[in-house]
């Protein structure tokens, strides 16, 4: 079957991530059969589904209307038969843990179709691991979501030593389907891409913090209203070479190398976190949300309202909404 083609996929589990990709899918007009393990689950599931549609109604991305009916196309169930039976895609969104994954995996593979795509959600787990005791690692992947991901459209591809090229090819097409912006890492690596650089960000922050530079909310000032900007827009590399001038990428080495030189050999090292890093948080993060203007708001629920509006503002500016 064509990934364009498909009607109904399957999400294992439905925590922040699952509801999110459960609300998603179901938004691009799919039915999504959710799966969890319990009625408590289920219960939780009903939240973290409303949560994203909610977003969806209150940022102008559906009609108010569109809710139940969305909504509908959602079914949440703790029977494995019910929600994997038949369906050639299923997006797993279990816990961090190795032992869970293979519990999970054999899940699947006891009741979903021989050929049935299975994506992990894993943030930084090795897909070679992930399905190593499965009977079909040709059909494993991970396909990493970030968070939110019912708008964020990054999927980080990677795949395991098993992993067919039919089955990558799948996937991207499925995504690409439903508007996601999915890459394909050739080959696995802790923390694949985004995390990667995201993680190189957090440590030389954590550093600056550390050395008494400057503060938290300082860092993320200079973030957010320097080279962030720019990267909501394009990447590193193309605005390094708007950078260059004429010459482009070419250009900003001459310009810069040596500069650029000088600052790599004054990156912070740290292989570890700081010793005091729960201190640190106790100590920055406080007054850093008790400053934060009153558009932005000063509790977790009204900052992220706030990144919502702003992430559905910026991906309607990418053609993603």
């Amino acid at each position: 079957m064509n990934a364009n083609e498909l009607k109904t996929v399957a999400c294992y589990g439905a925590g922040t991530i699952g509801g999110g990709f459960a609300a998603y899918f179901a938004m691009k007009g799919l039915d999504v059969n959710v799966y969890v393990r319990s009625e408590a689950s289920a219960e939780r599931a009903e939240k973290a589904i409303a949560t994203p549609l909610d977003s969806f109604v209150r940022n102008g991305v559906i009609p108010g209307g569109e809710r139940q009916k969305i909504r509908d196309k959602i079914h949440v169930t703790t029977d494995p038969a019910a929600a994997l039976k038949d369906v050639l895609f299923i997006q797993e969104n279990g816990a961090e843990n190795l032992e869970q994954k293979h519990q999970i995996i054999e899940v699947i593979e006891s009741h979903a179709p021989d050929s049935a795509i299975i994506a992990s959600s894993s943030s930084g787990m090795s897909v070679t691991k992930i399905a190593e005791k499965s009977k079909h690692p040709e059909r494993i992947l991970v396909a990493h979501p970030w968070n939110p991901a019912h708008y964020i459209p990054l999927i980080e591809i990677c795949l395991g030593e098993k992993t067919s090229q039919s089955a990558i090819d799948f996937t991207v097409q499925f995504y690409k389907h439903v508007d996601k912006e999915p890459i394909v890492m050739k080959k696995e690596k802790v923390g694949f891409v985004a995390n990667r650089l995201a993680h190189a960000l957090w440590r030389e922050q954590l550093a600056l913090v550390e050395e008494g530079v400057c503060t938290m909310e300082e860092v993320d000032k200079a973030v957010c209203y320097g080279p962030g900007l720019r990267w909501g827009i394009m990447g590193p590399a193309l605005a390094y070479e708007l950078g260059g001038g004429d010459e482009g990428l070419v250009g900003c080495v001459k310009k810069f190398g040596e500069m650029t030189n000088t600052v790599f050999g004054d990156i912070s090292n740290m292989e570890r976190t700081p010793d005091d890093y729960m201190d640190m948080a106790v100590r920055e993060m406080p007054p850093y949300i008790k400053n934060l203007p009153e558009h932005i708001g000063h509790t977790h629920a009204e900052i992220a309202a706030f990144r919502d509006r702003m992430l559905v503002n910026l991906l309607k500016l990418h053609g993603k909404l």
